[in-house]
């Protein structure tokens, strides 16, 4: 592996770290361009689709342990599942398969000749997991049944976007068996919380928790729940989804058990997933003109070091760097020391591009007074320590910027959420970018579809805990059913 490839050493100095487009002036060129700076990852020949680099796949790697930890945690185990999947199986459950159909890839050639029946390239996996369930399960004993896959998808996007929506990309997959219909509602909401204080935890990305629409639920599902959080130009991203399955997927495949009396009944089943997509949300919710800002708690190196010294720093400097180095390291902080010889400054530019949440700076007159200066990434502070009981300091410091950085997040979320009582009032409100805008829903899809044809925003989710929804729709005279967060997104 070259040296620029790993995780901890940036790219070459004619990266042009200082060139992004500032966050105000173009919102999508901005996001392209710290994606590509800070190489969290780069186009493949493939359109559409995005080779994940070191730096972007140690971000990916530290939100999927924490996941998993939480998955696991809950009694689920993990296994793996066929990335191909005969196009018969697709098809057997209808409105699944019709919700798929644009996106779906298929293999229609195999070792140079043409197959009998194609082949569907993994766009979700409730066929194979439901072919297999209807193997596995035969008795109320057998149940529940709580699988996770950690996997790749492939969906045929037409508009893709690197770490938020790729023709290919990497995430989770829980699918499970249930005895009865309020054990898989259970189920669905467990994984919904969980999906929650995984991405506000561990993310410092605040999100709202509601139901989908009919017409945005998952092609097949009983009920789709989602998480969605707000970024930073203020479109809605849809961060996790959990779905109740209720029993289509069942009877489609024929996942039949003997119950407690007896009977031959159907599972109740459902499906839920996260996936690299959370790395896109990370870099608008927290990220600015400099490029990325990282939660310590998913920063690939929570501290960078940076020697500064003249012309002997290596005699005089980088020993006691390389000192504390080791000391933080055995505190259990990732941290990386910059020993290249560039310019100090070209240094500092290079780690804020890459959002490490704390520089250390050491030079000769640092060493003589036995102290260091820490620089934040968050609010971009300078702090002096001493270097007796530093690593103390620098864990209370990392804490302290991930709660920052989360109730920045939260603030943002709160000033961009509005309300509306008037069609008028609505439309003007939903005018470029502004939030989330809670609104009176009559709950049908032709007003739901009129809303988008005339603002481009869509019903994110039916708050789980939203306000009765007193008087009328926000468009039409009927009687309101719901008060729902309205957005642009993503």
């Amino acid at each position: 592996m070259a040296k620029n490839d790993k995780p901890d050493t940036p790219g070459k100095k004619d990266s042009f770290v200082t060139e992004i487009t500032p966050r105000s002036q173009d919102f999508s060129r901005w996001y392209l361009d710290v994606v590509r700076r800070a190489e969290l990852a780069d186009y493949s020949p493939v359109k559409g689709c995005m080779v994940i680099r070191p730096y972007g796949y140690a971000i990916w790697e530290l939100i999927q342990q924490a996941l998993d930890r939480r998955i696991k945690a809950t009694g689920h185990l993990n296994a793996y599942f066929p990335l191909f999947i005969p196009e018969s199986l697709l098809t057997k459950e209808a409105e699944h398969v019709e919700g798929f159909a644009p996106q779906v890839a298929y293999v229609t050639h195999g070792g140079g000749e043409e197959l009998e029946e194609r082949l569907v390239i993994r766009p979700t996996s409730e066929a194979i997991f439901g072919t297999m369930y209807a193997k596995w399960i035969q008795s109320w004993r057998d149940l529940p049944l709580l699988l996770n896959q950690w996997a790749n998808v492939v969906r045929w996007e037409k508009v893709t976007r690197p770490c938020l929506r790729t023709t290919e990309f990497l995430g989770q997959e829980g699918h499970t068996a249930h005895e009865t219909a309020a054990e898989a509602e259970e189920e669905t909401l467990k994984i919904l919380a969980l999906y929650r204080e995984m991405v506000e935890t561990e993310m410092a990305v605040p999100v709202v928790e509601g139901m989908k629409s009919d017409s945005e639920k998952f092609a097949g599902a009983l009920r789709t729940y989602s998480i969605e959080a707000l970024m930073g130009d203020g479109r809605a991203l849809q961060a996790g989804t959990s779905h109740n399955l209720g029993q289509n997927f069942a009877k489609a495949f024929d996942i039949t058990f003997q119950a407690r009396d007896k009977s031959v009944q159907h599972v109740w089943g459902t499906s839920w997933g996260m996936t690299t997509r959370l790395v896109g949300a990370a870099i608008m919710v927290h990220g600015d003109d400099s490029g990325l800002v990282l939660p310590p708690r998913i920063a690939p190196y929570q501290v960078v070091i940076v020697p500064i010294g003249r012309d002997n720093w290596r005699e005089t400097v980088l020993p006691r760097a390389q000192e504390l180095q080791r000391e933080i390291a055995a505190a259990g902080i990732r941290v990386t020391l910059d020993d290249r010889e560039e310019r100090p400054g070209w240094k500092f530019s290079e780690w804020e591009l890459r959002g490490v949440p704390l520089r250390l700076e050491i030079g000769p007159k640092d060493i003589e007074k036995s102290q260091v200066l820490i620089a934040r990434r968050d609010t971009r502070e300078k702090l002096g320590v001493p270097m007796e009981g530093m690593t103390a300091r620098l864990l209370e410091l990392l804490e302290d910027v991930q709660r920052t950085l989360f109730a920045r997040a939260v603030a943002f979320r709160d000033d961009h959420t509005q309300h509306a009582d008037t069609y008028d009032a609505f439309k003007q409100t939903l005018e470029g970018r502004p939030g989330f805008v809670l609104a009176r829903w009559c709950g049908t899809a032709a007003c739901e579809a009129q809303i988008k044809n005339d603002t481009q925003a869509t019903i994110r989710n039916i708050p789980l805990d939203g306000p009765p929804a007193e008087g009328t729709c926000v468009r039409c005279d009927a009687p309101a059913q719901h008060v729902v967060r309205f957005a642009k997104s993503y």
